[in-house]
């Protein structure tokens, strides 16, 4: 089946009423708007929808996304805005869920728009590019007024409490001349739900302005305002810095900017031509045509178009130069029209790329901040570095708690990250589910002032991220709405987490209320899409004998405390199925295993036993393998969790947590190091799998036979001359030939050999056999 379509931008007026001398539908390469309709005509609008519609069904999407666009698609007036929303939502919302948008320079909003918006459900951003010197820089009308008390009018109507719901939030447009900081506080003091700073649009033939012996001046510039939102705590998401953030952990980008999400995009013209992504305008002349059309072509035949299935490739569809790049996962090359250059076409760097390597390490690598700095649930908080000697101490096997402790902050961070993104689409939720999800995120947001402790726990938990994962790639036959719902039961376990008395109106999922690291409270299927939930003051020993509650169990041990999650909807993110609510009797036998191997690895390998007091946070059990195969697993993502079956005794039990472990730090310690080349694809043969295995792979388990070693060696020194020592033997072999292969791959980084040496010295300070 051809790559399905959610996003498109519906151009409804060709026209626009102000003259901005940077915008490139009218002063850029493309000039074909002069042969456009003017106007997106009603049956234009319905066989859109209907194209839309059933791309949709065929490909069983549970949303789309459209953003009326211009020109100014205000010029199409009430009574034609009212048609075109009339038509995408009588086709479209019988089909799938439709989140609508547009986007304005906000000159001609008036109430009788806001009121319409109101009615059909449609989200409302402006372009403003800062102050009104900064503004008047270009946004102006044609006889040179400026348009800039307009604008700051619309805005005030947004903030109106009858239509604040509407408020999308803000577009600025960087320019050199403009004085960032100054930028920043006009854009904040209009309390926008999030901002966007865009790059101008420029390629290699027509560069952006560059002041003279400035290496990066852009990075500069933008530079100036994250280092300000920082020191801010972050007051409202700005989405490149987020995007970038997000894509450097691997996360969404959520933008097409920046990041190596597939682009799923196409633009619909007002006389019904499928076009490549708008912004292609400022590369040539007939850059984003396709040469088809909504009444002769289905989306299908446009996403097919070269020019829009190469933004799907990903990394592969990347010039040489780009796949090379160490940074290359957050900007994912940069924007496309920005890589344009008339000999070999888009197969460049970005025109900004000396300025995207020096704001991504600013963005994703800036050392911790000062508690002061602390971030708002808001926006996510920084990168993290590892703490002196943290690095060497993780390649030497166990790690220390130090290092554990800079690791989950790193998560913490992209869990902030993620929740914010999840936020910032609430606009599209609907009904009590879409309600529930804002009062949620507005009590969050309020428990992250006044009691951020509580907050940080919850964004800790792993599951939390679990989540945020699913909201922002929601998998197919997902209710979109009952999951981003969950930010309610976030803000539920919070507040009990706080030790505060609240109501809150809570999703019911399969006849039960969730709050997570807690439990569920069951409320049964008549209950409704949503219940209100009063939650007592103190923390879970409060509920402890309340009916219909079912608490997450915990074991606590040798100072290991975990949670045996059976209850969390979002746990289910591993290769193997997750276990059900645990009968009592295996309850039993789960907290009577995980104390003894607390204890045992206690004992026996006390450096892994404080690693894991200090990095496992919960326990998921798998349903058992019919074969009696034990398994287990992690999931890249999620930190401090581990999934298992249960083994049959308490040494393998003990095995499988120091191992998994070992993948826990990795995967979070490749968020922070380039360990190998991500291009490269070789496979290697290694002894503990049939099948040869890529470079991380081969990485993962070498570092996890590492901590297997460590245990029977300690095994094998209370019991000399027994199976405890030929496991040892086999194990440290094991170790030794993947540390051979990862040496001779030739693919390593220098931190990636680094972490091999480290490793390696662990091995050669063993004495043989002890």
């Amino acid at each position: 089946m051809p790559a399905s379509v959610s996003q498109y931008v519906l151009k409804v007026h060709s026209r626009c009423d102000l003259s901005c001398d940077h915008c490139y539908v009218y002063k850029h390469a493309d000039q074909s708007w002069r042969t456009k309709p003017r106007v997106l005509a009603k049956e234009t609008a319905t066989q859109i929808a209907t194209r839309i519609a059933e791309h949709a069904a065929s490909h069983q999407l549970d949303e789309v996304h459209v953003v009326l666009h211009g020109g100014e698609p205000l010029l199409l007036g009430h009574d034609g805005l009212r048609a075109t929303l009339t038509a995408l939502r009588s086709v479209i919302d019988p089909v799938t869920g439709l989140d609508l948008r547009i986007h304005t320079n906000g000159v001609l909003l008036d109430e009788k728009l806001c009121e319409l918006f109101a009615d059909y459900g449609v989200q409302v951003g402006v372009s403003l590019d800062g102050d009104r010197a900064a503004n008047d820089r270009h946004r102006r009308f044609p006889d040179g007024r400026s348009s800039y008390l307009e604008v700051l009018r619309a805005l005030a109507l947004l903030r109106r409490p009858e239509f604040r719901h509407l408020y999308s939030g803000i577009l600025c447009t960087v320019d050199l001349n403009n004085d960032p900081v100054a930028v920043y506080e006009a854009l904040i003091a209009e309390a926008p739900p999030c901002l966007d700073l865009l790059l101008p649009h420029a390629t290699w033939d027509q560069p952006p302005p560059r002041p003279g012996g400035v290496h990066a001046p852009y990075a500069a510039w933008l530079g100036q305002i994250h280092a300000r939102w920082v020191a801010d705590k972050r007051p409202v998401p700005i989405r490149l810095f987020d995007s970038l953030l997000s894509a450097w952990h691997g996360g969404p980008s959520g933008s097409e900017a920046v990041g190596l999400d597939p682009v799923d995009l196409l633009v619909i013209e007002t006389g019904g031509d499928w076009e490549q992504t708008d912004s292609l305008k400022t590369a040539f002349d007939g850059a984003a045509a396709t040469g088809l059309n909504v009444f002769t072509h289905s989306v299908d035949e446009a996403a097919a178009h070269p020019g829009v299935a190469v933004r799907r490739r990903g990394l592969s569809g990347l010039s040489v130069t780009c796949r090379s790049c160490s940074l290359v996962r957050a900007c994912g090359g940069g924007l496309y029209a920005h890589r344009y250059r008339s000999p070999n076409g888009f197969n460049n760097p970005s025109i900004y790329c000396d300025d995207l390597k020096v704001l991504i390490p600013q963005v994703t690598e800036m050392p911790k901040a000062a508690p002061a700095a602390r971030a708002p649930i808001a926006g996510p908080v920084t990168g993290y570095i590892l703490p002196a000697g943290a690095f060497e101490a993780l390649s030497a096997g166990p790690g220390d708690a130090g290092a554990i402790a800079s690791l989950l902050e790193t998560r913490i961070s992209i869990t902030r990250a993620l929740l914010a993104t999840v936020a910032a689409g609430l606009g599209s939720a609907k009904g009590a589910l879409g309600s529930a999800a804002a009062e949620g995120w507005a009590l969050l947001a309020r428990l992250d002032v006044e009691q951020p402790a509580a907050v940080r726990e919850i964004c800790a938990y792993p599951f939390t991220q679990a989540w945020a994962a699913r909201c922002l790639r929601p998998p197919k036959g997902a209710d979109h709405d009952l999951d981003r719902a969950h930010l309610a039961g976030l803000a539920a376990a919070a507040t009990l987490r706080a030790g505060v008395v609240a109501e809150i109106t809570l999703p019911v999922r399969d006849g039960s209320l969730y709050l997570p690291a807690f439990g569920a409270l069951t409320v049964g299927t008549a209950a409704g899409s949503t219940s209100v939930l009063r939650l007592p003051p103190g923390e879970p020993g409060s509920l402890h004998g309340t009916p219909d509650w079912q608490l997450v169990r915990r074991v606590s041990s040798a100072g290991l405390s975990v949670t045996v999650e059976d209850i969390d909807p979002f746990r289910d993110c591993y290769e193997w199925p997750v276990a059900g609510r645990l009968p009592d009797g295996k309850w039993r036998a789960w907290r009577l295993a995980l104390t003894a191997a607390a204890q045992q690895l206690a004992r026996q390998v006390p450096a892994y036993a404080s690693v894991l007091r200090a990095g496992l946070r919960s326990v998921v059990p798998l349903r058992p393998d019919p074969a009696g195969d034990l398994r287990s697993g992690t999931a890249r993502q999620i930190f401090g969790s581990m999934a298992v079956t249960l083994p049959p005794d308490v040494d393998a039990l003990a095995e499988l947590l120091v191992h998994e472990m070992q993948h826990v730090k990795l995967a979070a310690l490749l968020d922070l190091f380039d360990l190998f080349d991500p291009l490269d694809g070789s496979l290697h043969r290694v002894p503990w799998r049939g099948d040869p295995r890529p470079v991380e792979g081969v990485l993962h388990g070498t570092y996890a036979h590492l901590a297997i070693a460590e245990l029977w060696r300690s095994r094998a020194r209370e019991a000399p001359d027994g199976e405890a020592g030929k496991r040892f033997q086999k194990y440290r072999s094991w170790v030794t030939r993947g540390m051979d292969v990862l040496s001779s791959a030739g693919t390593l980084t220098p931190d990636g050999e680094r972490f091999v040496a480290g490793m390696r010295a662990t091995i050669d300070a063993w004495a043989d056999g002890q």
